[in-house]
């Protein structure tokens, strides 16, 4: 199966993640993006929460390929297990 593209959950505050979800066949897998990842990916010092999601849909099949190769890795993290989007997932 592919691993496609869910829902934009929207951005968390508390953990400063942007959760978003992608598709595992008809399992939904819940995803997050470091708000960090996202600003080294633009360079940019800080993005302001309420702009996380615009953000977002301009770095989302970066985001997305990341995640999905971290699926196929089976690097899941968490309870329950998810895909976690950090800045040195980026770096080559």
């Amino acid at each position: 199966m592919t691993f496609a593209r869910g829902n934009i959950r929207g951005y968390d505050d508390d953990r400063m993640v942007l959760l978003f979800s992608m598709m595992d066949g008809a399992r939904e897998v819940p995803c997050a993006v470091s708000a960090s990842a996202m600003d080294d990916l633009e360079h940019v010092p800080r993005t302001p929460a309420g702009q996380r999601e615009e953000q977002f849909a301009r770095l989302r099949d970066r985001i997305e390929a990341c995640a999905s190769r971290k699926f196929q890795a089976r690097e899941f993290e968490g309870t329950p297990p998810g895909i976690i989007v950090r800045s040195i997932d980026f770096r080559s």
